[in-house]
């Protein structure tokens, strides 16, 4: 027995010995170690291309010797040659009152005057039309701006498609202010409200001047045409009357002409009659714009 614990004892050194010479156990093949988790940054710290600033590389400056009250003389570099300084922008010639509103025009559209500088729609429906909803439908009211409506025509027009025919209306509505102001609009809706409404917008964006007499009637005579219409326009005495028919004599109610003689020589389309006789007094001048253009006095046209 006491040899048995003997080799026993003898053994233990060795076995710890193998066990310690071996840690990876016998079956550690089934079972791996996990896998630390790989970092390039501190792979790559040592190889950083960046260079580090040190303290001792820095240069501050401190101006603290610098005399503020000191007066700092500007010394421009000398120009080129042949160098010419832009025009200074005080030096320009002033702008007219004309000049600036038609600027602004041109920005922010006609000025709350109602008078434009550049053409444009003064008589614009939609801003002073009030929209109401009644039975799901928008209802507008008649615009208050002076200016009354004649309806001239209305026609059942048709659109062939290729579904079928679609039907609209074609509505020619004359709009004045019985004050020399006349405008012809033309509008087409599927409705003859919504029609009418369309071709009033149309002829307020229309509105021109017509020349007058005291007698309201025309200065001179005039024709003018509009595709194969043809109106002739003639004054007449005071107490005449408008002798027209048509359309020609709608547009000169509406103008506020009370003594004029009309003829229709072409076509008898209303549109076009209608059109033909703005046309015609588009054409008309007062005698004191003759006179300014010809830069002489009234009193010599008649001689």
């Amino acid at each position: 027995m006491a040899t048995i614990t003997a080799a026993k004892a003898a053994a233990a050194p060795s076995l710890s010995a193998l066990t310690l010479a071996s840690p990876t156990p016998f079956f550690s093949f089934l079972f791996p170690k996990p896998i630390k988790p790989f970092s390039l940054s501190r792979s790559f710290h040592s190889l950083s291309l960046t260079p580090h600033a040190k303290a001792s590389d820095i240069d501050t400056s401190f101006f603290d010797d610098l005399d503020h009250e000191e007066d700092v003389v500007f010394d421009p570099p000398t120009p080129p040659e042949g160098f010419t300084p832009p025009p200074s922008f005080d030096d320009g010639p002033e702008e007219t009152e004309e000049e600036i509103a038609a600027a602004y025009e041109e920005l922010y559209g006609p000025a709350y005057s109602g008078i434009s500088v550049l053409g444009n729609d003064v008589y614009v429906i939609d801003s002073k039309v009030k929209k109401s909803s009644a039975f799901g439908k928008v209802k507008k009211d008649k615009v208050r701006d002076g200016f009354e409506e004649r309806v001239v025509q209305v026609r059942r027009v048709t659109k062939v498609v290729k579904g079928g025919k679609q039907l609209h209306f074609r509505a020619i509505v004359v709009v004045g202010d019985k004050q020399g102001q006349i405008g012809v609009g033309v509008g087409k809706a599927k409705e003859v409200i919504a029609a009418v409404q369309k071709s009033a917008v149309n002829a307020r964006r229309n509105i021109i001047t017509i020349p007058m007499t005291k007698y309201l009637t025309f200065p001179h005579r005039s024709e003018g045409a509009y595709g194969a219409a043809k109106v002739m326009l003639r004054p007449a005495a005071p107490g005449t009357g408008v002798i027209a028919g048509g359309a020609v004599r709608i547009v000169l109610e509406m103008a506020g002409v009370e003594n004029a003689l009309g003829k229709q020589l072409g076509s008898k389309n209303a549109l076009n009659n209608a059109r033909a006789t703005v046309v015609a007094v588009q054409k008309m001048k007062q005698f004191r714009e003759v006179a300014q253009e010809r830069g002489i006095p009234m009193e010599e046209l008649w001689k």
